[in-house]
């Protein structure tokens, strides 16, 4: 059995730093100062913010593939940044706290769930999964939003896992009454649970 939550507590939705997240960090930090630029100049220079660059020249926070391409050559172009970010220890996406879920996710044979905050990531449309995650504070950046909408979507991959997972949901009805999202997101949401219901190894 694996337990299900898209969201947590104490961690805003920022991952803990990791020694390969620190080293990128850090090789970001040196070229950077090297260059003779700050970070509001380099944020410029990559479209991101300043706050952003901190996070990841702190190893807070796992870069973009965008910040990676795009720091490469206003940093040199040395090839290091692309080299370093192969190596990142962390999944996209997913909270810290979440990411041992996460991996027991990737081997469970069964799953189930009773939700009464959320529709579990396994059923949420991209619609919902953006407010939902645009909902929870802090306020974020639109590329973090994107970054955890993206990893709560492939994490539905593992619906068509070989062989099959047996999924089972129990999920309170005001969840859907509550209509997060506006009207159109929960009409969406509606139809699709009801797709994702018939399949063979899921109950809702």
């Amino acid at each position: 059995m694996v337990a299900d939550s898209t969201l947590g507590a104490g961690t805003g939705g920022e991952s803990e730093c990791s020694d390969s997240l620190r080293t990128f960090g850090a090789v970001v930090q040196a070229l950077r100062e090297h260059a003779g630029l700050s970070r509001a100049e380099l944020g410029e220079l990559v479209r991101f913010s300043k706050h952003t660059v901190a996070s990841v020249e702190l190893g807070r926070r796992m870069p973009d593939p965008v910040f990676v391409e795009r720091a490469e050559p206003a940093l040199g172009n040395t090839g290091a940044l692309r080299k370093a970010a192969a190596h990142l220890a962390r999944q996209p996406g997913l909270a810290a706290w979440f990411r041992q879920w996460a991996r027991l996710e990737r081997s469970a044979i069964t799953y189930w769930t009773y939700e009464c905050r959320v529709i579990p990531g396994f059923l949420q449309t991209e619609a919902y999964a953006r407010a939902i995650t645009a909902s929870v504070p802090p306020v974020k950046e639109a590329e973090q939003v994107n970054h955890q909408v993206a990893a709560r979507l492939e994490r539905q991959r593992l619906l068509d896992h070989k062989p099959p997972i047996a999924f089972s949901f129990i999920v309170e009805q005001a969840l859907i009454e509550r209509a997060t999202g506006g009207d159109d997101v929960t009409s969406e949401l509606i139809d699709h649970l009801i797709v994702q219901s018939s399949r063979f190894n899921v109950e809702l």
